[in-house]
């Protein structure tokens, strides 16, 4: 094929988002497997039942590159699923969305403080840790609502998973502190949630239930 000019100027046309989409999917999978072993590289004090998994990423733990990596995957997932959904999310859910995978990726840039009290830690590291966690829950929680807002009327089941998701990510943080002696277990319950979520939309790319919008 002779490639002139024109050609090479020419922008691709993008006809079909489904092979982002697969790639959201394998990219988040690639995520939960990340966490899920990520507690097996940790030392003999850490119990997933307890300890949450910015605990398992903590600053000056061998072996937490594991979970950073869990959450760096995490937000690129979600980062590659608000651009293949940006022509049919609104603004404040593609905003919200896309901000939740750039936190997403901040919990592994900045370190939670670790549980073992005889380790040094950065305090200003871990504050920022604790904003972006922070800030994590807000976005996806705002995130499906305004999704919710854009659902069709009759998408009950749609609608009824994004008011699971939101109630859990209220509920779910609130647990956490009364039941301190299973944190890690609610946190990952939220962690399910949130990552069955953002893998339903991505399936929706792939039946091609966006392309009509």
């Amino acid at each position: 094929m002779h490639l002139n000019s024109e050609y090479l100027s020419k922008p691709f046309e993008v006809t079909s988002y489904r092979p982002v989409a697969y790639l959201v999917l394998f990219i988040l999978l690639c995520s939960v497997i990340a966490l899920l072993y990520a507690p097996l590289l940790m030392p003999a004090s850490y119990h997933w039942l307890v300890h949450t998994t910015s605990e398992s990423a903590a600053q000056g733990i061998e072996g937490a590159w594991l979970a950073r990596l869990g959450f760096s995957l995490y937000g690129f997932a979600v980062l590659l699923l608000t651009m293949a959904c940006r022509h049919q999310w609104g603004r404040a859910t593609f905003l919200m969305h896309a901000s939740f995978g750039v936190c997403m990726i901040g919990n592994a840039v900045f370190s939670s403080r670790p549980w073992l009290d005889d380790l040094p830690f950065d305090l200003m590291e871990d504050m920022l840790h604790s904003w972006m966690s922070g800030l994590v829950g807000t976005t996806f929680a705002l995130g499906v609502l305004a999704t919710f807002f854009q659902r069709k009327k009759t998408d009950h089941f749609s609608r009824a998973v994004d008011i699971m998701a939101i109630v859990s990510s209220i509920v779910i943080p609130v647990g956490m502190l009364v039941w301190l002696e299973i944190g890690g277990l609610i946190q990952r319950i939220m962690f399910t949630i949130s990552y069955l979520w953002y893998a339903r939309e991505a399936w929706n790319i792939v039946q091609g239930l966006y392309d009509s919008e």
